[in-house]
């Protein structure tokens, strides 16, 4: 689909790379639904169904919104956090694919956008909690493809962003504004996986041999 002339709506779209595709969007000549918390929360169902009836020319969704912590697993000291988490990025983003998805096929198919990780593929130490949700979300978001057969459903992958999510992590970090316009390029050229850089591509190879 092309971006120039869509209706995009972009979660968490108040800072980081929520922002930059809020940007790069209009830059392409896109109109703009840039949501925030305040006004969606993804992981209230009242916020969710509103948006869906307000928004209802959406041609692209962009589901950017995310709740991540440096939390383990077993050694926290209660499940809180695990449960936030879950709750904002498998079952949140679930909710706006669901609420979306008749939206979107009544205005031709469109795309529907997931923000996954490079942790979708593996664990981290001292990141379980986040890394047990992006693989979750990966195969929700394979699944909802097998459902949207006339939607466009892109996963993204991508190592560190330099946003707020990464502050205190050495090693090189993309600019927000790059994954944006490789994630709209992808919708535009209709790829269903985005494998931002190297280090995603071979951590994939070699935790699935694909």
């Amino acid at each position: 689909m092309r971006i120039e002339g869509a209706v995009a709506l972009v979660t968490g779209s108040n800072r980081g790379l929520g922002e930059a595709f809020v940007t790069t969007l209009e830059e392409r000549g896109a109109r703009v639904y840039a949501t925030t918390r305040a006004d969606l929360d993804i992981t209230n169902p009242v916020h969710v169904e509103a948006a869906a009836k307000r928004c209802g020319d959406v041609t692209l969704l962009i589901n950017n919104a995310v709740s991540a912590t440096t939390s383990p697993l077993l050694s926290a000291p209660t499940m809180d956090v695990a449960r936030q988490e879950m709750e904002t990025n498998y079952f949140g983003t679930l909710a706006m694919c669901k609420a979306f998805a008749p939206v979107l096929t009544a205005n031709g198919g469109g795309a529907l956008v997931n923000m996954l990780s490079i942790v979708s593929f593996f664990s981290y130490p001292g990141m379980g909690s986040l890394c047990a949700t992006k693989s979750a979300a990966w195969s929700l978001t394979n699944s909802v493809r097998l459902e949207l057969p006339d939607t466009l459903v892109v996963g993204v992958h991508a190592s560190f962003i330099d946003t707020r999510l990464a502050d205190g992590f050495d090693g090189p970090k993309h600019r927000p504004e790059h994954i944006a316009g490789l994630v709209l390029d992808a919708v535009e050229a209709g790829q269903e996986e985005v494998l931002a850089d190297e280090r995603t591509r071979a951590v994939k190879l070699s935790a699935l041999g694909s």
